[in-house]
């Protein structure tokens, strides 16, 4: 009997974690940015999303496939009369970065995170059950 041993828990669940920490890097980045009126381009800062991209087997890691900005939000108008992107009538053009969004996004993460951290402890404990049992 031959068992396929391609991706174990091991790797799902690292792949897992290396998603997340590359997730919630990206949410930081938001928050970070949330109140930046001009990125550089003259434009304001546009909210970035993780594209994560799942293995073709039925069973298999979790990646972040791209890093892509949120397009389907448009750039919400504050009145800064004397800001210096103001435009003639004092409105200036903020980041389309909801920071309530950005928290649940970050706590789903986080947890996401944990679970995975959990797998890999769990396996830990059973490795060194085994290891006591054998001696």
């Amino acid at each position: 009997m031959k068992i396929d041993n391609q991706f174990d828990p091991i790797d799902i669940a690292v792949s897992g974690i290396k998603a997340q920490a590359k997730n919630i890097k990206v949410i930081s980045s938001n928050v970070a940015n949330a109140q930046t009126a001009n990125a550089g381009n003259g434009q304001p800062y546009r909210r970035l999303e993780a594209v994560f991209k799942a293995s073709d087997e039925d069973l298999g890691p979790v990646s972040v496939d791209e890093v892509a900005a949120d397009m389907s939000t448009g750039f919400p108008r504050v009145l800064k009369p004397g800001h210096p992107m103001a435009d003639a009538n004092g409105y200036v053009s903020m980041p389309n970065v909801s920071m309530p969004k950005e928290m649940m996004n970050l706590n789903a993460a986080t947890r996401n995170y944990q679970a995975n951290v959990a797998i890999l402890k769990r396996y830990q404990q059973v490795v060194e059950t085994s290891l006591e049992l054998l001696k």
